[in-house]
């Protein structure tokens, strides 16, 4: 997969884990995605921010639990705009809420941070020197983002509001999806519309982000958004993640397309990782899993 330096209007460009205690965090995901991190902030800063890199290009990051912030770990979904302030606007008539208005980040970008309807956190990202995820959809970088929701007809209005995100079905399971999507990633990979088709998917280049239908037998399960790491080996990445301290919630299973494992780190903050599996294209969806992160 090409590396990247942008992304377009409405694309989830960079995920970040927001840690009580980062230092371990940074023990924990090195052993697990086999990242080198580097604390990016001047050494008189009250709070840590560890960039994660493969290959000497930035994959994700850990922080510090923002102050005032609940002592919580979570991961952190960003979506790429070109204006941090015009999408707070868009938010507030769309019915969502402002966290914290636009700010600037150095020179890396301005960002905020706000909740759909629903309750589901997420941030925006206008670039400046940080252009987003340089690898994805490689062994331990970010594969994709998804949304666990209550009410998708209602999410269906906001997003569509706010990034004009539209919706497909593919295999049963209900995407986020911007036409100009597939088209952008085609500047680098003009095949792949066609790569596409032939896997049986024609339009899943288009895909931004999932759509993941929370089940009424988890009634304490809030809305929020997921990440999803690609891997080499589900498997043995629970495995190591259950040896480095971190929980295995749902075991690893087959899905369309992918095997699949829901982890929890030490500290408490969830996440997926799948290994890309062609031949389980038929293979029937669980509804539960994907609400578990």
């Amino acid at each position: 997969m090409p590396e990247r330096d942008r992304y377009i209007t409405g694309v989830p460009c960079w995920i970040d884990t927001s840690q009580p205690d980062p230092e371990a965090a940074v023990t924990f995901y090195s052993g697990v995605f086999g990242w080198d991190l580097e604390d990016v902030m001047p050494p008189d800063s009250p709070g840590r921010y560890f960039m994660a890199r493969l290959r000497g290009e930035d994959v994700a990051a850990i922080g510090s639990v923002p102050e005032g912030a609940p002592p919580m770990a979570t991961w952190n979904t960003y979506v790429w705009v070109d204006s941090a302030d015009e999408t707070a606007a868009k938010v507030r008539d769309a019915g969502g809420t402002i966290l914290t208005e636009p700010f600037d980040v150095m020179d890396a970008g301005r960002m905020a941070v706000f909740a759909d309807p629903e309750g589901a956190v997420f941030c925006v990202w206008q670039a400046g020197r940080h252009r987003g995820a340089q690898i994805v959809n490689e062994p331990g970088s970010l594969n994709f983002n998804g949304l666990n929701t209550r009410d998708a007809e209602a999410a269906k209005r906001f997003y569509g509001s706010v990034f004009g995100w539209e919706t497909a079905v593919f295999g049963g399971a209900e995407m986020w999806t911007m036409p100009a999507y597939g088209d952008h990633l085609a500047v680098d990979r003009p095949s792949i519309h066609d790569e596409v088709a032939a896997m049986g998917v024609a339009g899943f280049e288009n895909v931004v982000a999932s759509i993941n239908p929370i089940a009424a037998d988890q009634p304490n399960t809030p809305a929020h958004w997921s990440v999803t790491f690609a891997v080499e080996d589900a498997d043995a990445t629970a495995e190591k993640a259950a040896e480095l301290g971190g929980t295995v919630v749902v075991a690893p299973f087959d899905a369309p397309w992918v095997r699949m494992t829901v982890i929890t780190d030490p500290q408490g903050a969830t996440f997926i990782a799948s290994k890309f599996v062609p031949e389980n294209t038929d293979v029937a969806a669980s509804a539960d899993a994907s609400a578990a992160a």
